[in-house]
């Protein structure tokens, strides 16, 4: 099964979240082991394929740093849109690709890794809030 057809099976079960939703996870998992592990390392002997594991905070700290970089201002309504509202969504969606087998998953992941990280009025909006008034003399 290819990602947008696990895609599409995860959307008829769990209609809470977009397509969009599941492909900016997967982009934000590839940004999030990157920034923990480096770039991939090309290897002849796929045998030896380097860990990539992050773990559910590493995951989010990508997941805020790559919607920010990519979509600005608009980040938290595309978001709301695409049905990721909070932190806990988006691993919602990690185990939903873990069980499709799209994603890996070490033993000590769970979904309370993901539950309230971060806020994401305060992720994904005040970065974009008019600064208040300065008073000049």
């Amino acid at each position: 099964m290819d990602f947008d057809e696990a895609t599409r099976a995860l959307c008829q079960k769990d209609k809470r979240y977009t397509p969009q939703a599941y492909h900016l996870v997967r982009l934000a998992l590839d940004y999030a082991q990157k920034k923990v592990h480096g770039e991939a390392k090309k290897s002849k002997d796929s045998s030896h394929a380097h860990n990539r594991h992050v773990t559910g905070e590493q995951l989010l700290d990508g997941f805020r740093e790559y919607v920010l970089n990519t979509y600005g201002p608009m980040s938290y309504h595309l978001l709301q849109n695409w049905g990721l509202k909070k932190t806990v969504d988006v691993g919602h969606i990690v185990f939903g690709l873990i069980e499709k087998g799209l994603f890996g998953q070490s033993e000590d992941d769970d979904l309370s890794d993901f539950e309230n990280l971060y806020d994401f009025k305060e992720a994904f909006l005040r970065p974009f809030e008019p600064s208040s008034k300065v008073k000049h003399p």
